[in-house]
């Protein structure tokens, strides 16, 4: 197994080092001190895993993830990191990271993680196991809301979206240079599409509601 460890903090990557040397017997280690060194090495010696460091000079480990991704290389990307926020998270999940380690336990977790990852399974240090269960939740929901406007043919995404705007009916059918029956008529079908009650503020509240979801998505 080859790995590579990128961190320019010289004592912990030679703590690191000493304990990925005394666990597996048959491994080749690469070393770097930066992002742009960690590219370079990645491209070129394919190691099976990259322990990167958040913070590193020239580029950090979320951008040599990133690169990774974008170049479809097969190294597995473990992000080791102080922050043990929920959007550090989700950004290391955005660029494919397979796993996510604190490095106050990095020296407890390494092992475990590297060990998953070897078998395309992700690692997600105990100490972040809520953070990371949320985004798994808040990801559902995205997909199934996705769903749901799929069921919404083009006109009826523009009327959707600008009735988010809080846009009148008459406004929508000046912008989109229809009748207002022909608005109304979309906004119904939009309500029994998404199972809405037929009230006239029924949509309105629904965009209200679900405003975040809505601007998650792109295609909308």
């Amino acid at each position: 197994m080859k790995l590579l460890i990128a961190d320019d903090h010289p004592i912990f990557r030679a703590g690191l080092k000493d304990i990925l040397l005394s666990s597996f017997k048959k491994i080749e280690l690469i070393e770097c001190v930066n992002g742009a060194q960690a590219i370079e090495k990645i491209r070129v010696q394919k190691p099976d895993v990259a322990i990167l460091d958040v913070n590193m000079p020239e580029l950090n480990g979320l951008e040599v993830a990133r690169y990774v991704l974008k170049e479809n290389l097969k190294t597995k990307i473990v992000i080791l990191t102080m922050y043990r926020d929920r959007e550090m998270i989700k950004k290391a999940m955005e660029v494919g990271a397979y796993g996510y380690i604190l490095k106050d336990f990095a020296a407890d977790e390494i092992i475990e993680c590297i060990e998953k990852v070897k078998i395309n399974e992700k690692y997600i240090g105990p100490e972040l196991q809520a953070f990371y269960q949320e985004l798994g939740t808040e990801n559902l929901k995205k997909k199934e809301f996705k769903q749901l406007l799929e069921n919404l043919s083009q006109a009826e995404l523009k009327t959707l979206k600008l009735v988010s705007q809080n846009k009148s009916t008459k406004e929508i059918a000046e912008l989109l240079f229809l009748s207002e029956k022909t608005i109304e008529n979309y906004r119904s079908k939009i309500c029994q599409k998404l199972l809405l009650p037929p009230r006239n503020n029924s949509l309105l509240l629904w965009t209200s509601e679900n405003k975040e979801l809505l601007n998650s998505i792109n295609e909308f």
